[in-house]
């Protein structure tokens, strides 16, 4: 399996001339990772999976649960001869996260744990317009606090994680421009270290690089190292995958596909240019095609899906022309990073389950013949992938380095 973004290296030696102490840190962030990804493991499947001593892995485990990382329980049931191995998982008090994942019509907010479980959440409405960013932040800092009081002690926060639709250089954690919300050039990491103070960490991503993210370590991307995620909400982004390394560009544009344009004299973008392809399959264009003249929110949006289900001629049409789109779309992709599999996030899962034959053909027209098709799915985690993205961007520093991240805790 490829090397996972922000993950210590599976199978990863140490130098000869690594210090103990270098080599007992980089196993301990190893088994968290692993628990982290998998959920419960034995200590016999850790054994096995790091290739050392039953005695090490003990000792390892030993020293994340007086982290408070993982816990240790003994198996029930089973016929086996000889002392079963015990289950190491994750620590149920240990420490959690905020995400935060900024959306044109919401912001859904959640305190996560390791393993990606969720402890509380919640989702606020922005209002009939998009947030400014004052707003924006004035929203994140209420949630954080409603999600700290929501999370019993000994639990704490060890820092923060925002998901949002635009173009985000991860250094400077500064907005370059989010159309669809109408922010430009949003130094977004010091609003919020002006309004929340320092005491937690704060990393920024794209939604679409946080939901390739999340299903490349725990979802339906594992194992693969070439993968793209077409994301469809207002907006239209693409988190890729290339040689299991992110590719993001220069500042964190790469992957804007929804302002590909494909047709100049079509209807005008949020970006300024016309016929962009999210003004063709964004969900705007879904309700306008579905005859739906209303301002694209998910519940007018899983509205369309639900009534093609029950047999709706209009809005079926709608969702197959959007597919035709679509399929477009992938064989671009396709032709130009040669994915094993794109996976359709946000609307594009409904446009895929209910009109893949369209899909599909649209994308044998459109994709050159490779020889090895496509695969083309829905994410394991539906519309939590960007929220949970954000999770693991705030856990990297916890799972790279379990003891850095208590000594931060301790402080």
């Amino acid at each position: 399996m490829p090397a996972l973004p922000g993950s210590p290296s599976v199978g990863m030696t140490a130098s000869p001339a690594a210090r103990p102490d270098a080599i007992r840190r980089h196993n301990l962030a190893l088994i968290l990772g692993h628990v982290h990804r998998d959920g419960a493991l034995t200590r016999a499947e850790l054994t096995q999976r790091l290739g050392v001593s039953r005695s090490t892995v003990g000792a390892l485990v030993a020293d994340l649960i007086e982290l408070k990382l993982v816990e240790e329980s003994v198996p029930t049931g089973g016929e086996g001869v000889g002392r079963p191995s015990y289950v190491v998982g994750p620590h149920p008090q240990g420490p959690y996260v905020l995400a935060i994942d900024v959306n044109v019509t919401h912001l859904a907010t959640a305190a996560v744990g390791i393993g990606g479980a969720i402890l509380a959440r919640s989702l606020v409405p922005t209002g009939a317009e998009p947030p400014t960013p004052a707003a924006t932040v004035d929203m994140i800092a209420a949630a954080m606090v409603e999600l700290r009081d929501a999370v019993a002690p000994p639990s704490v926060a060890l820092g923060v994680g925002v998901s949002v639709p635009g173009t985000v250089d991860r250094r400077t954690k500064f907005i370059g421009v989010a159309p669809n919300l109408g922010w430009r050039d949003v130094p977004l990491g010091d609003l919020l270290n002006e309004r929340i103070g320092a005491e937690l960490p704060i990393s920024i991503g794209n939604d679409a690089d946080l939901s390739v993210l999340t299903e490349l370590r725990r979802g339906s991307a594992r194992g693969l190292s070439d993968v793209v995620y077409l994301i469809g909400r207002t907006g239209i982004g693409a988190g890729i995958i290339v040689n299991g390394a992110p590719l993001r560009g220069r500042d964190g544009r790469a992957g804007e596909v929804g302002h590909n344009v494909i047709d100049k004299h079509g209807p005008p973008c949020h970006c300024g240019k016309n016929g962009c392809l999210e003004t063709f399959i964004g969900d705007a264009a879904l309700l306008a095609l579905a005859g739906r003249s209303v301002e694209p929110t998910d519940e007018q949006v899983a509205a369309v899906f639900a009534d093609a289900r029950d047999g709706d001629r209009a809005a079926l049409t709608a969702i197959r022309t959007v597919a035709e789109s679509v399929g477009q779309a992938i064989g671009n992709l396709v032709n130009t990073l040669n994915p094993q599999r794109v996976i359709l996030g946000g609307s594009l899962s409904g446009v895929l389950e209910l009109a893949r034959v369209e899909v599909e053909g649209a994308l044998q027209r459109y994709a050159f013949d490779t020889g090895h098709p496509v695969e083309l799915c829905p994410p394991d985690f539906g519309e939590d992938s960007a929220l949970l993205g954000a999770a693991e961007l705030a856990l990297n520093d916890l799972l790279a380095d379990p003891v850095a991240a208590d000594a931060q805790l301790a402080r």
